[in-house]
């Protein structure tokens, strides 16, 4: 099992875990942002590739981070 951090997509950004999370469930768009992850990713995509993996978002200008159920 690994980790996966990704940023909100097209400008996004959060202020609250409860928003990181409701657009996680909405399946919006997040976009990877690791040394050799690149892409868009959204929940359906994490489900589909990835079930294992544990996915890290950054917001509030990537100074926070949390862990999307």
């Amino acid at each position: 099992m690994s980790h996966i951090t990704v940023v909100p997509a097209y400008g996004r950004d959060y202020k609250s875990q409860k928003a990181v999370q409701a657009d996680w469930d909405d399946n919006k768009d997040f976009l990877c942002s690791g040394v050799f992850q690149y892409g868009y990713l959204n929940k359906l995509d994490k489900e589909k590739y990835a079930p294992d993996d544990t996915i890290l978002v950054r917001y509030d200008n990537q100074r926070k981070v949390y862990e999307v159920k």
